[in-house]
C-alpha cells in the first residue's frame, strides 16, 4: 500500500491551485481584452455590430495602438501591418480596429479609398492629434471655407503660366546648392536636411517674396524642423511642460511671430504706398484682397495661420520625395544612364544662345517623369490620410458608424502586387504606356483635398534631378541608415558626399 506524505499532497494541491489561478487569469484577460468588442456591440446593437468590417478592436482604451506604433516607429515596412490584416481577415480591403482612443476603419482597397476620398457628403477631413501642432493659434484658418483656402494656396503653385515664372529661380537655387554640397568633401552632408533647405527657399519665395534675410530664413527652417520632429515623437500629444508636444507649441509661437512680422510689414508698405506698389508674391495679393463690400478679405491672423501650414507642407514632403529620387537613381545605374541620355539629348537640342531650363524642355523629360512617378509610388510620402464618417455609411456591405475615424492607406494601394507587379522593385519602366486606373495612384490624394502643391513639387524634383544627373554623383557614407515611417518614410541620419563630375 502506497502512503502519501503530507509534503507530496501539499505539492500536488499547490500545483492544482496554480492551474486554477492560471485558468481564471487567462479567462479574465480574455474577457477584459474583449471589453471594446462588448462595449460597441451594446452601443451599436447586435445587427449593426455584426455588419462592421472584419478586424479586432483590441484592448480597452488602447485598442491596437501599440501594434500601430510598432509598425510606424519600430519596423521598417508598414506593409507588414497590412499583410497581417490580409492573412487574418481576408483581402477585402476594409478592416476595423481601435487606435489611440478611437474606433477606426482601415481602407486599403483602391476603389474603397477612392470612394472615401471623393464622397465629401459622408466623410470629412480628420487629422491626428500631432498635426494640431500646425493649427494656428487664432483658429481663423480652421473656420475658413475649404474651397476658398484651397484656391488661395493652390493658385500660386499650379498651371504652366504660373510655374514658368519660377523655373529660373528654382534652377538658380538648386544649381548653387549642388555646387556648395560638392565643395564640402571633407565632411559628409545630411542630404535630406540640405534638400529641405533648398526647397524651403523656394516655398518662402513663392508666398513671402524676398523679404526674409538669410539669418531669419535659417532660423525659420530650424523651427520647422522642430515641428517635424514633434510630429514624429509626440506619442502623447499633451501641451504640458516636459512633453515634446509642448516644445512644438513653443516653436510654433516663434514661427507665428516671424510670419506675423512679414505680413504686417507688407500690409503697412501697401498702405504707405497708397496700394500702388507692385504685387510680387501671394502674401502681397492677400493683403490687398477685398470682398464685394470693399472690406479686407483676409486679416493678418488668417494669413499667418495659412502660411504656417503652407510653408511646412511646401518644403517637407517634396524634399523627402526628392531625397528618394536621388537615392534610387544613384543605386540603379541603368536608370541613371537612361535618364542621363534623355537630359543630354534635351541639352543638345537647345539653341547655343540659350542658357538655363525652360518649362517646355521640362515637359520633354518623359523618362524622368516616369522616374518621379515610380519614386512617388515606391516611397509613398503620405502613407495614410485620415477622414471621419459624418454619418452612418455602408461600404461594400460593411457598416461604418458616424464619428468613426477612417485611415486611407495610400501605401497599401501603391504596394499592392495585384496592381503593380513586384511592388518592392524600383522600376520606372512599369510606367511605359501605362495609365493607372482611378484610385490606384494617389501620391497626392484625391478630390478637393488633392495636394495643392503637387505641380510645384514635381517641378522642383525635376530640376534637381536634371542638374544632378548631368553634373554630379553620390557617394554614400551611411545610406542604409534607419528608416522612420512617421510622418513620412525617410532616413533618420543619412550622410553622403556629392561629387562633381569632371
Amino acid at each position: 500500500m502506497q502512503v502519501w506524505s503530507f509534503t507530496s499532497y501539499s505539492r500536488m494541491e499547490m500545483i492544482s491551485v496554480c492551474v486554477i489561478i492560471g485558468v481564471v487569469l487567462g479567462v479574465s484577460l480574455l474577457v477584459f481584452r474583449r471589453l471594446n468588442e462588448l462595449w460597441y456591440s451594446v452601443k451599436l446593437g447586435g445587427r449593426a455590430y455584426k455588419s462592421l468590417p472584419p478586424g479586432d478592436l483590441g484592448w480597452p482604451v488602447i485598442g491596437s495602438s501599440f501594434s500601430s506604433y510598432k509598425t510606424f516607429m519600430v519596423q521598417e515596412d508598414p506593409i507588414s501591418f497590412i499583410q497581417s490584416l490580409h492573412s487574418r481577415y481576408g483581402e477585402g480591403g476594409i478592416y476595423k480596429t481601435h487606435l489611440y482612443g478611437k474606433p477606426t476603419v482601415i481602407a486599403t482597397d483602391p476603389e474603397i479609398c477612392r470612394r472615401i476620398y471623393l464622397d465629401e457628403a459622408k466623410f470629412k477631413q480628420h487629422n491626428p492629434e500631432s498635426v494640431k501642432i500646425l493649427e494656428g493659434s487664432s483658429g481663423d484658418f480652421s473656420k475658413m471655407d475649404h474651397k476658398i483656402a484651397y484656391k488661395v494656396v493652390a493658385t500660386p503653385m499650379n498651371g504652366s503660366e504660373v510655374l514658368s515664372n519660377y523655373v529660373d529661380f528654382i534652377e538658380e537655387v538648386i544649381a548653387k546648392g549642388l555646387e556648395e554640397w560638392s565643395s564640402m568633401l571633407r565632411e559628409p552632408i545630411k542630404l535630406l536636411d540640405e534638400i529641405g533647405s533648398l526647397f524651403f527657399k523656394v516655398i518662402t519665395k513663392v508666398f513671402l517674396g524676398s523679404r526674409l534675410d538669410a539669418k531669419t530664413m535659417v532660423e525659420l527652417h530650424a523651427l520647422y524642423k522642430e515641428l517635424s520632429f514633434a510630429m514624429v515623437m509626440s506619442t502623447f500629444p499633451y501641451d504640458f511642460p516636459g512633453f515634446t508636444f509642448h516644445q512644438a507649441f513653443k516653436a510654433r509661437k516663434k514661427i507665428e511671430n516671424i510670419i506675423q512680422g512679414v505680413v504686417e510689414e507688407k500690409r503697412s508698405r501697401r498702405f504707405e504706398n497708397d496700394k500702388t506698389s507692385e504685387v510680387q508674391c501671394q502674401v502681397d495679393k492677400m493683403v490687398v484682397a477685398i470682398d464685394e463690400n470693399g472690406e479686407k478679405l483676409y486679416n493678418n491672423n488668417l494669413i499667418r495661420d495659412l502660411l504656417l501650414r503652407v510653408l511646412f507642407a511646401g518644403h517637407s514632403t517634396p524634399a523627402i520625395a526628392a531625397f528618394w529620387a536621388l537615392l534610387h537613381i544613384s543605386q540603379n545605374p541603368h536608370v541613371f544612364q537612361k535618364a542621363k541620355e534623355e537630359q543630354e539629348s534635351i541639352i543638345r537640342q537647345r539653341p547655343s544662345n540659350k542658357k538655363g531650363l525652360t518649362l517646355n524642355e521640362i515637359k520633354q523629360m518623359k523618362y524622368l517623369t516616369k522616374v518621379i512617378n515610380e519614386v512617388l509610388r515606391r516611397n509613398t510620402i503620405t502613407p495614410t490620410n485620415f477622414r471621419e464618417a459624418k454619418t452612418d455609411v455602408n461600404i461594400n456591405g460593411y457598416f461604418i458608424p458616424k464619428g468613426w475615424t477612417i485611415q486611407i492607406w495610400n501605401i497599401a494601394v501603391h504596394m499592392d502586387p495585384q496592381i503593380y507587379s513586384n511592388p518592392q522593385e524600383f522600376n520606372p519602366s512599369r510606367w511605359e504606356n501605362y495609365t493607372p486606373k482611378p484610385g490606384t495612384f494617389i501620391p497626392f490624394g484625391l478630390g478637393s483635398r488633392f495636394c495643392p502643391g503637387s505641380e510645384l513639387a514635381r517641378l522642383e524634383i525635376t530640376i534637381l534631378l536634371h542638374h544632378f544627373i548631368l553634373n554630379y554623383k553620390m557617394e554614400g557614407v551611411n545610406l542604409e541608415s534607419y528608416i522612420t515611417q512617421m510622418p513620412s518614410p525617410r532616413p533618420e541620419n543619412c550622410l553622403c558626399k556629392i561629387i562633381r563630375l569632371s
